[in-house]
């Protein structure tokens, strides 16, 4: 087979397609090869011409979260405009700074290839500005997305890791920069693994300054190259050097690398893996859990779950789709990943399966409380009576305890229409536990809008593709997440636009309001003193590590007075004390504290 498509390698043999693992790959090279080969479909645009006022009726005021901030600013054009799949981090040391990262189709057709995209905020998260060079594109040059964004503690600087062409072709590397709102900061670093068909990486960093583990970084994967095997590498020394690989599985059964995470107290790692049952639809699924308590030098497949019937509604060969429509006849794909997060030897995983009758997916919590050898009966997170989907769930875990899980959610729409302005689908909804999982508060909006059923209308991408995962982070002060969302229009019909938003730590759901039966007037005895007002209550953040001239951002951050923060030392020294204990709750108004170098 000939082709002149970057993506593509010149000559690839069409018929080992199924050999290579070509057709269980979720990058967006693989994609290509399949539309190359005639096996899969490229996105096209939808018909709809309506505009997206048709749905502003669909806005409700929120529970969780701010409001909803577009990731994707300046110039768009079509139709090389599609942007999901994302991965959010916020700094521990400084609240304020949050960088998303995600696969961006604007440089679909440069050259040298880019795919790769990111978006950073100094202001806490209120606004956003993708990361631009003078040229229109992304600093991420010859990467191919698969997005994964890292904070380095030890030397404040960010790290991104993609599907990198420098690093064999398609391995993992990326690019690295300390103030990663300039584009022309970031730099090319060694690359985390040279391969030619490296797919699904995740990654995690452990920010713990107490840890014997603090500043080690790690980066699992699927290598297809080796039958699909799951494999993991971590760097001692911030990103220099990478360690020889250590193998988790073979590839058969297959077990899809779902997300990697790790506990912010002891510093054990997790990887969440899934066997996809061959794939297809219907299909079952079945989590697995593998956890190293030794920096990543030894690992322990901890978990096998029961088998669970998958998400879908449909397949487009491998994979299963949740919905019906466009050119492939189904859409957006999703085998029910999710992600685990971990705190103090509590191990949480959210997943999507399928719910009963005509009800394509429902999310679900499980828990362990023994660092991942058992977990709790699964609970359904989405608590709505319809048959309307969820899918694609995240779940991030700050210091203080406090989980949020959100997900995609169709419970307030009748049906979803591929790229119609004028149909709402979905809207991000959450749950958030104050106990570390023991309970959760109900069920409640995240994002401020219906969003419709975007399109994927590059040509270039495969058309089933609708991104394949979010990956949530908290720090002390806040929890962080983003998506893929349709309420933007170009070219008359609705497109896949990253979307950001946050819930603080401290802030709690407004309930519905319960009407109050009406009783009988009592006389009135004595006045009623007027209640004092409840002080408004903040969480104070761990400073032990980070620079002096960093700590009034982060008090301020989490919600305190500039003026009650007083700091000891040079700007460029590490705090190694401060005056009261990190999680303790105090008057935001009139609580103090001291740190000292």
């Amino acid at each position: 087979m000939q082709s002149t498509d970057p993506l593509v390698p010149v000559g690839f043999d069409c018929s080992r397609i199924s050999e290579l693992g070509i057709d269980k790959q979720e990058n967006l090279r693989a994609g290509a090869i399949m539309i190359a080969c005639g096996e899969a479909q490229g996105g096209t645009p939808s018909a709809s011409s309506a505009l997206f006022e048709a749905i502003k009726s669909a806005l409700a005021p929120l529970a969780y979260g701010a409001t909803a901030v577009d990731l994707v600013t300046g110039a768009e054009t079509s139709p090389n405009v599609t942007q999901s799949e994302t991965f959010t981090t916020v700094n521990p040391e400084n609240a304020n700074q949050i960088v998303v990262a995600y696969n961006d189709s604007r440089g679909r057709n440069v050259s040298p290839i880019n795919i790769s995209g990111a978006s950073a905020s100094t202001d806490g998260g209120t606004t956003f500005t993708r990361v631009t060079l003078a040229s229109g594109q992304g600093p991420f040059s010859n990467t191919v997305g698969d997005p994964v964004i890292l904070f380095n503690g030890p030397t404040d600087t960010w790290y991104t890791v993609w599907l990198d062409g420098a690093c064999g072709g398609q391995g993992l590397g990326g690019y690295k920069s300390a103030t990663p709102w300039v584009a022309t900061s970031w730099t090319h670093y060694n690359c985390v693994h040279s391969g030619g068909s490296d797919d699904r990486e995740s990654g995690w960093a452990n920010n713990n300054p107490s840890s014997i583990f603090y500043g080690r970084m790690y980066v699992s994967w699927n290598d297809f190259n080796r039958g699909g095997g799951l494999f993991v590498r971590f760097s001692t020394d911030n990103g220099v050097t990478w360690t020889n690989e250590r193998q988790l599985t073979a590839g058969t059964p297959f077990i899809r690398d779902v997300q990697i995470t790790g506990d912010k107290v002891n510093g054990d790692v997790y990887i969440a893996g899934m066997d996809e049952g061959g794939g297809g639809f219907p299909h079952n699924d079945i989590n697995h859990l593998y956890r190293s308590t030794d920096g990543g030098n030894t690992w322990t497949h901890t978990y096998t779950g029961p088998s669970f019937a998958g998400p879908g509604v449909g397949a487009s060969g491998y994979f299963a789709c949740m919905f019906t429509g466009g050119t492939a006849g189904v859409y957006w794909r999703h085998e029910g990943w999710g992600e685990p997060a971990a705190f103090n030897g509590v191990v949480s995983l959210v997943y999507a399966q399928h719910g009963a009758g005509a009800d394509a997916g429902d999310v679900y919590y499980i828990r362990s409380i023994d660092k991942g050898v058992t977990f709790s009966a699964p609970l359904k997170l989405n608590t709505d009576a319809t048959t309307r989907p969820q899918w694609q769930p995240n779940i991030s875990v700050s210091e203080a305890g406090t989980l949020l899980a959100t997900w995609y959610d169709g419970r307030e729409s009748a049906s979803c229409t591929y790229g119609s302005t004028g149909v709402p689908c979905y809207r991000m909804w959450s749950r958030k536990s104050n106990d570390n999982g023991v309970s959760w508060q109900p069920d409640m909006q995240f994002s401020d809008v219906v969003s419709p059923l975007p399109a994927q209308p590059d040509p270039g991408i495969q058309a089933t593709y609708a991104g394949d995962y979010d990956y949530g982070s908290a720090v002390l002060v806040k929890h962080a997440t983003s998506w893929v969302d349709g309420r933007v229009a170009i070219a008359g019909a609705s497109q896949q636009d990253a979307f950001t938003d946050r819930e603080l730590v401290s802030q709690s759901p407004t309930p519905t309001p319960t009407a109050t039966p009406t009783a009988t007037p009592t006389p009135t005895v004595t006045p009623t003193a007027t209640p004092t007002p409840t002080p408004t209550e903040c969480v104070v953040p761990n400073f032990i590590g980070t620079q002096i001239r960093r700590a009034t951002q982060t008090w301020v951050a989490a919600g305190f007075n500039s003026n009650n923060i007083t700091t000891i030392g040079n700007p460029g020294q590490k705090i190694t004390s401060q005056s009261l204990q990190p999680g303790f709750v105090g008057n935001c108004g009139t609580t103090t504290i001291t740190v000292n170098h």
